[in-house]
Protein backbone atom coordinates (compact mmCIF):
# COMPACT_ATOMS: atom_id res chain seq x y z
CA UNK A 1 0.00 0.00 0.00
CA UNK A 2 3.06 2.14 0.50
CA UNK A 3 3.94 2.37 -3.21
CA UNK A 4 0.57 3.98 -4.49
CA UNK A 5 1.68 6.94 -2.14
CA UNK A 6 5.54 7.17 -3.19
CA UNK A 7 6.66 9.16 -5.62
CA UNK A 8 7.78 8.04 -9.05
CA UNK A 9 11.28 9.11 -7.90
CA UNK A 10 11.05 7.06 -4.53
CA UNK A 11 9.83 3.80 -6.24
CA UNK A 12 11.93 0.80 -6.47
CA UNK A 13 13.01 0.30 -9.77
CA UNK A 14 11.39 -3.80 -10.88
CA UNK A 15 14.17 -6.29 -11.61
CA UNK A 16 13.45 -8.39 -14.62
CA UNK A 17 13.02 -12.75 -13.74
CA UNK A 18 15.85 -14.72 -15.68
CA UNK A 19 12.85 -16.17 -16.96
CA UNK A 20 11.96 -12.96 -18.42
CA UNK A 21 15.32 -11.67 -19.71
CA UNK A 22 15.11 -11.30 -23.82
CA UNK A 23 18.34 -11.32 -25.62
CA UNK A 24 18.78 -8.77 -28.24
CA UNK A 25 19.39 -9.42 -32.02
CA UNK A 26 21.99 -7.47 -33.44
CA UNK A 27 20.34 -4.93 -36.63
CA UNK A 28 21.17 -6.10 -40.10
CA UNK A 29 23.95 -4.34 -41.99
CA UNK A 30 21.78 -4.40 -45.61
CA UNK A 31 20.91 -0.53 -45.66
CA UNK A 32 17.32 -0.49 -46.64
CA UNK A 33 16.72 1.43 -50.40
CA UNK A 34 14.01 3.53 -50.33
CA UNK A 35 12.30 3.41 -53.86
CA UNK A 36 10.52 6.72 -53.68
CA UNK A 37 13.05 8.63 -51.76
CA UNK A 38 12.07 11.99 -53.95
CA UNK A 39 8.49 11.54 -53.41
CA UNK A 40 8.79 12.49 -49.86
CA UNK A 41 11.79 14.91 -49.37
CA UNK A 42 9.94 15.75 -45.49
CA UNK A 43 8.90 12.35 -44.55
CA UNK A 44 7.58 14.81 -41.14
CA UNK A 45 4.68 16.13 -43.20
CA UNK A 46 4.21 13.60 -45.86
CA UNK A 47 0.43 11.76 -44.52
CA UNK A 48 2.33 8.44 -45.90
CA UNK A 49 5.32 7.23 -44.85
CA UNK A 50 7.35 5.60 -47.73
CA UNK A 51 8.65 1.49 -47.22
CA UNK A 52 11.92 0.32 -47.24
CA UNK A 53 13.02 -2.28 -48.29
CA UNK A 54 16.51 -4.18 -48.52
CA UNK A 55 16.80 -5.07 -52.21
CA UNK A 56 19.85 -6.98 -53.59
CA UNK A 57 20.06 -7.00 -57.36
CA UNK A 58 19.70 -10.06 -59.20
CA UNK A 59 22.66 -12.39 -59.31
CA UNK A 60 25.10 -12.73 -62.25
CA UNK A 61 27.68 -14.73 -63.86
CA UNK A 62 30.65 -12.55 -64.10
CA UNK A 63 32.33 -14.16 -66.78
CA UNK A 64 29.31 -14.14 -69.24
CA UNK A 65 30.24 -10.70 -70.72
CA UNK A 66 29.99 -9.18 -74.29
CA UNK A 67 33.44 -9.54 -76.20
CA UNK A 68 33.96 -8.38 -79.66
CA UNK A 69 33.30 -11.93 -81.67
CA UNK A 70 35.79 -13.39 -84.58
CA UNK A 71 35.12 -11.38 -88.04
CA UNK A 72 37.16 -10.02 -90.71
CA UNK A 73 35.60 -7.47 -93.78
CA UNK A 74 33.67 -9.48 -96.26
CA UNK A 75 36.12 -8.28 -98.95
CA UNK A 76 39.31 -10.04 -97.74
CA UNK A 77 37.04 -13.36 -98.09
CA UNK A 78 35.45 -12.88 -101.55
CA UNK A 79 39.38 -11.91 -102.28
CA UNK A 80 40.48 -15.30 -100.74
CA UNK A 81 37.93 -17.36 -102.58
CA UNK A 82 38.34 -15.89 -105.90
CA UNK A 83 42.35 -16.96 -105.28
CA UNK A 84 41.25 -20.28 -104.57
CA UNK A 85 38.99 -20.46 -107.58
CA UNK A 86 41.73 -19.03 -109.35
CA UNK A 87 43.96 -22.17 -108.34
CA UNK A 88 41.96 -24.79 -108.47
CA UNK A 89 41.78 -23.33 -112.15
CA UNK A 90 45.31 -23.02 -112.92
CA UNK A 91 45.95 -26.71 -111.17
CA UNK A 92 43.52 -28.31 -113.75
CA UNK A 93 45.01 -26.27 -116.91
CA UNK A 94 48.57 -26.93 -115.96
CA UNK A 95 47.72 -30.85 -115.34
CA UNK A 96 45.89 -31.57 -119.01
CA UNK A 97 45.57 -28.18 -120.69
CA UNK A 98 44.64 -29.73 -124.61
CA UNK A 99 42.51 -32.74 -123.19
CA UNK A 100 38.69 -32.96 -122.10
CA UNK A 101 37.69 -32.38 -118.26
CA UNK A 102 36.64 -35.96 -118.26
CA UNK A 103 39.91 -36.73 -119.56
CA UNK A 104 42.09 -35.42 -117.30
CA UNK A 105 44.53 -37.61 -115.37
CA UNK A 106 45.57 -35.99 -112.19
CA UNK A 107 48.50 -37.02 -109.90
CA UNK A 108 48.43 -37.37 -106.24
CA UNK A 109 49.65 -33.66 -105.40
CA UNK A 110 47.78 -32.11 -108.10
CA UNK A 111 44.36 -34.02 -106.63
CA UNK A 112 45.50 -32.14 -103.07
CA UNK A 113 46.11 -28.65 -104.22
CA UNK A 114 42.41 -29.28 -105.76
CA UNK A 115 40.60 -30.38 -102.98
CA UNK A 116 42.48 -27.61 -101.22
CA UNK A 117 41.55 -24.59 -103.30
CA UNK A 118 37.85 -26.24 -103.11
CA UNK A 119 37.64 -26.63 -99.03
CA UNK A 120 39.05 -22.33 -99.34
CA UNK A 121 36.85 -21.69 -101.86
CA UNK A 122 33.50 -23.29 -99.84
CA UNK A 123 35.11 -21.91 -96.20
CA UNK A 124 35.41 -18.28 -97.47
CA UNK A 125 32.48 -18.17 -99.63
CA UNK A 126 30.16 -19.99 -97.01
CA UNK A 127 30.82 -17.61 -94.12
CA UNK A 128 30.01 -14.63 -96.08
CA UNK A 129 26.90 -12.41 -94.24
CA UNK A 130 25.24 -9.09 -93.98
CA UNK A 131 25.79 -7.21 -90.70
CA UNK A 132 22.64 -4.95 -90.42
CA UNK A 133 22.78 -1.29 -88.59
CA UNK A 134 20.77 -2.09 -85.22
CA UNK A 135 21.14 -5.67 -85.14
CA UNK A 136 24.42 -8.34 -83.98
CA UNK A 137 25.52 -11.56 -84.44
CA UNK A 138 25.71 -13.58 -81.46
CA UNK A 139 28.22 -16.24 -81.66
CA UNK A 140 28.42 -19.78 -79.78
CA UNK A 141 30.46 -22.86 -80.78
CA UNK A 142 29.16 -26.31 -78.74
CA UNK A 143 27.10 -24.33 -76.57
CA UNK A 144 29.72 -21.89 -75.29
CA UNK A 145 29.61 -17.90 -75.71
CA UNK A 146 32.47 -16.88 -78.58
CA UNK A 147 31.53 -13.87 -78.79
CA UNK A 148 29.50 -10.65 -80.60
CA UNK A 149 29.75 -9.22 -83.78
CA UNK A 150 28.36 -6.14 -84.23
CA UNK A 151 30.08 -5.10 -87.54
CA UNK A 152 27.56 -4.24 -90.33
CA UNK A 153 28.10 -4.68 -94.03
CA UNK A 154 29.35 -7.21 -95.78
CA UNK A 155 31.62 -9.73 -93.35
CA UNK A 156 32.84 -13.11 -92.38
CA UNK A 157 31.81 -14.80 -89.84
CA UNK A 158 33.74 -19.14 -89.31
CA UNK A 159 30.42 -21.13 -90.83
CA UNK A 160 31.26 -23.78 -88.06
CA UNK A 161 30.00 -21.46 -85.50
CA UNK A 162 26.20 -21.25 -84.49
CA UNK A 163 25.18 -17.58 -85.10
CA UNK A 164 21.89 -16.01 -83.56
CA UNK A 165 21.00 -12.65 -84.32
CA UNK A 166 19.71 -10.36 -81.82
CA UNK A 167 18.07 -6.81 -82.23
CA UNK A 168 20.02 -4.06 -80.04
CA UNK A 169 18.07 -0.80 -81.37
CA UNK A 170 16.01 1.97 -79.14
CA UNK A 171 13.08 0.31 -78.47
CA UNK A 172 9.65 0.68 -76.67
CA UNK A 173 6.79 -1.47 -74.95
CA UNK A 174 3.85 -0.35 -74.05
CA UNK A 175 2.36 -3.20 -71.11
CA UNK A 176 -1.33 -4.34 -70.83
CA UNK A 177 -3.26 -2.40 -67.98
CA UNK A 178 -1.59 -4.13 -65.02
CA UNK A 179 -3.37 -4.74 -61.88
CA UNK A 180 -2.06 -3.53 -58.54
CA UNK A 181 -2.79 -1.57 -55.38
CA UNK A 182 -1.76 1.52 -54.05
CA UNK A 183 -0.65 2.58 -50.12
CA UNK A 184 -4.39 2.48 -49.30
CA UNK A 185 -5.20 -1.04 -50.76
CA UNK A 186 -7.49 0.48 -53.44
CA UNK A 187 -7.59 -1.59 -56.67
CA UNK A 188 -5.27 0.40 -59.39
CA UNK A 189 -4.92 -0.57 -63.46
CA UNK A 190 -1.75 0.89 -64.61
CA UNK A 191 -0.06 0.74 -67.82
CA UNK A 192 3.51 1.20 -68.26
CA UNK A 193 5.28 2.70 -71.31
CA UNK A 194 9.02 1.19 -71.22
CA UNK A 195 12.06 2.36 -73.54
CA UNK A 196 14.48 0.11 -73.33
CA UNK A 197 17.30 -1.55 -75.21
CA UNK A 198 19.75 -4.34 -75.33
CA UNK A 199 23.20 -3.28 -73.92
CA UNK A 200 24.79 -6.83 -73.36
CA UNK A 201 23.82 -9.42 -75.96
CA UNK A 202 25.66 -12.29 -74.30
CA UNK A 203 23.54 -12.03 -71.16
CA UNK A 204 20.57 -11.05 -72.94
CA UNK A 205 20.60 -14.71 -74.38
CA UNK A 206 22.51 -16.63 -72.25
CA UNK A 207 21.54 -15.47 -68.60
CA UNK A 208 17.74 -15.57 -69.16
CA UNK A 209 15.21 -18.27 -71.47
CA UNK A 210 13.71 -14.93 -72.60
CA UNK A 211 14.62 -11.42 -72.33
CA UNK A 212 11.86 -10.27 -73.60
CA UNK A 213 9.52 -11.94 -71.22
CA UNK A 214 11.98 -11.02 -68.61
CA UNK A 215 11.23 -7.51 -68.78
CA UNK A 216 7.63 -8.07 -69.24
CA UNK A 217 7.86 -9.66 -65.75
CA UNK A 218 10.11 -7.30 -64.01
CA UNK A 219 7.79 -4.31 -65.25
CA UNK A 220 4.72 -5.72 -63.17
CA UNK A 221 6.76 -6.70 -60.32
CA UNK A 222 8.11 -3.31 -60.20
CA UNK A 223 4.96 -1.74 -60.91
CA UNK A 224 2.93 -3.33 -57.95
CA UNK A 225 6.22 -2.40 -56.02
CA UNK A 226 6.63 0.88 -56.97
CA UNK A 227 2.61 1.92 -57.01
CA UNK A 228 1.93 0.67 -53.51
CA UNK A 229 3.70 3.28 -51.84
CA UNK A 230 1.59 6.12 -52.36
CA UNK A 231 -2.12 6.47 -52.24
CA UNK A 232 -3.62 6.78 -56.00
CA UNK A 233 -5.61 10.45 -54.38
CA UNK A 234 -5.04 12.63 -51.48
CA UNK A 235 -8.31 12.75 -49.98
CA UNK A 236 -7.65 14.07 -46.78
CA UNK A 237 -4.65 16.33 -47.33
CA UNK A 238 -2.21 17.25 -49.87
CA UNK A 239 0.45 14.93 -49.87
CA UNK A 240 2.42 12.48 -52.40
CA UNK A 241 0.26 10.83 -54.66
CA UNK A 242 0.57 9.00 -57.90
CA UNK A 243 -1.40 11.61 -59.78
CA UNK A 244 2.88 13.13 -59.86
CA UNK A 245 4.01 11.31 -62.92
CA UNK A 246 7.23 12.49 -63.00
CA UNK A 247 8.44 11.39 -59.50
CA UNK A 248 6.65 7.38 -59.86
CA UNK A 249 8.24 7.49 -63.08
CA UNK A 250 11.53 8.50 -62.03
CA UNK A 251 10.94 5.73 -59.21
CA UNK A 252 9.95 3.24 -61.75
CA UNK A 253 12.77 3.93 -63.66
CA UNK A 254 15.50 3.28 -61.19
CA UNK A 255 14.04 -0.18 -59.58
CA UNK A 256 13.26 -1.50 -63.27
CA UNK A 257 16.87 -0.45 -64.47
CA UNK A 258 18.45 -2.10 -61.31
CA UNK A 259 16.19 -5.71 -61.97
CA UNK A 260 17.01 -5.84 -65.90
CA UNK A 261 20.86 -4.45 -65.49
CA UNK A 262 22.45 -7.98 -64.73
CA UNK A 263 20.56 -9.30 -67.94
CA UNK A 264 22.13 -6.99 -70.11
CA UNK A 265 19.09 -4.98 -70.78
CA UNK A 266 18.97 -1.23 -70.77
CA UNK A 267 15.63 0.73 -69.37
CA UNK A 268 16.07 4.06 -70.32
CA UNK A 269 12.58 5.50 -69.00
CA UNK A 270 9.79 3.69 -67.77
CA UNK A 271 6.71 5.92 -67.34
CA UNK A 272 3.18 5.31 -66.06
CA UNK A 273 0.83 6.38 -69.34
CA UNK A 274 -2.59 5.64 -67.24
CA UNK A 275 -3.30 5.26 -63.75
CA UNK A 276 -7.07 4.13 -62.90
CA UNK A 277 -8.89 2.93 -60.24
CA UNK A 278 -10.25 -0.40 -61.08
CA UNK A 279 -13.83 -0.99 -62.33
CA UNK A 280 -15.18 -2.89 -59.09
CA UNK A 281 -14.01 0.33 -57.37
CA UNK A 282 -13.97 2.76 -59.75
CA UNK A 283 -17.28 4.25 -58.82
CA UNK A 284 -16.96 4.46 -54.99
CA UNK A 285 -14.08 6.28 -55.51
CA UNK A 286 -16.03 8.53 -57.75
CA UNK A 287 -18.21 9.63 -55.27
CA UNK A 288 -15.54 9.83 -52.60
CA UNK A 289 -13.16 12.04 -55.03
CA UNK A 290 -16.52 14.04 -55.63
CA UNK A 291 -17.11 14.35 -51.74
CA UNK A 292 -13.60 15.51 -51.12
CA UNK A 293 -13.68 18.45 -54.14
CA UNK A 294 -17.15 19.58 -52.32
CA UNK A 295 -15.54 19.56 -48.72
CA UNK A 296 -12.41 21.48 -49.95
CA UNK A 297 -14.73 23.55 -52.23
CA UNK A 298 -16.63 24.39 -48.87
CA UNK A 299 -13.68 25.19 -46.87
CA UNK A 300 -12.38 27.68 -49.21
CA UNK A 301 -15.92 29.13 -49.51
CA UNK A 302 -15.82 29.20 -45.45
CA UNK A 303 -12.52 30.56 -45.18
CA UNK A 304 -13.53 33.80 -47.33
CA UNK A 305 -16.35 34.51 -45.99
CA UNK A 306 -15.11 34.65 -42.69
CA UNK A 307 -12.22 36.98 -44.10
CA UNK A 308 -14.87 39.12 -45.59
CA UNK A 309 -16.40 39.68 -42.70
CA UNK A 310 -13.58 40.44 -40.02
CA UNK A 311 -12.74 43.26 -42.76
CA UNK A 312 -16.12 44.45 -42.63
CA UNK A 313 -16.17 44.73 -38.81
CA UNK A 314 -12.95 45.97 -38.68
CA UNK A 315 -13.65 48.77 -40.97
CA UNK A 316 -16.95 50.03 -39.73
CA UNK A 317 -15.56 49.99 -36.09
CA UNK A 318 -11.96 51.41 -36.90
CA UNK A 319 -13.71 54.67 -38.56
CA UNK A 320 -15.76 55.40 -36.18
CA UNK A 321 -19.32 54.14 -38.13
CA UNK A 322 -20.87 52.36 -35.92
CA UNK A 323 -20.26 51.60 -32.11
CA UNK A 324 -20.94 48.65 -31.02
CA UNK A 325 -21.00 46.67 -27.66
CA UNK A 326 -20.22 42.83 -27.49
CA UNK A 327 -23.92 41.50 -28.34
CA UNK A 328 -24.36 43.98 -31.17
CA UNK A 329 -20.98 42.78 -32.36
CA UNK A 330 -22.03 39.41 -32.46
CA UNK A 331 -25.43 39.65 -34.73
CA UNK A 332 -23.75 41.74 -36.69
CA UNK A 333 -21.21 38.88 -37.06
CA UNK A 334 -23.94 36.51 -37.60
CA UNK A 335 -26.06 38.31 -40.01
CA UNK A 336 -22.78 39.37 -42.27
CA UNK A 337 -21.88 35.53 -42.29
CA UNK A 338 -25.26 34.15 -43.19
CA UNK A 339 -25.46 37.08 -45.61
CA UNK A 340 -21.75 35.75 -47.45
CA UNK A 341 -22.20 32.87 -47.22
CA UNK A 342 -25.93 32.46 -48.91
CA UNK A 343 -24.40 34.65 -51.55
CA UNK A 344 -20.89 32.52 -51.93
CA UNK A 345 -22.37 29.62 -52.28
CA UNK A 346 -26.04 30.07 -53.93
CA UNK A 347 -26.67 28.35 -56.88
CA UNK A 348 -25.77 31.40 -59.16
CA UNK A 349 -22.00 31.83 -57.69
CA UNK A 350 -21.50 28.42 -58.33
CA UNK A 351 -22.36 28.71 -62.01
CA UNK A 352 -20.04 31.40 -62.30
CA UNK A 353 -17.59 29.61 -61.03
Amino acid sequence: MDDLFRSDAERPTPQPSPAQTVQTLPRPTTEPTELLAPLTADPSTAPVRPITLARRPPPSDPDLVERPGPAVPGWLAVLTGLAALAGAGATLWRARPLRPLLDIHLLPWEWAALGGCAAVAVIAFGGLTRGRTGSAWVLSLFGRYRGTVRRTGLAWISPFVLRRRIDVRLRHWRSEPISVVDAEGSALRVVVLVVWSVRDTARALYAVDDHLDYLREQVEAAAARVLSQLPADAFRGDGPTLRDAEAVGDALTRTLAAECRPVGIGVFSATPTRIEYAPEVAAAMHRRQIAALDAKHRDSVLTGVVDAVDDTVTRLTSRGLVELDDFERQALVKDLTVAFYTRRSGPAAQNQE
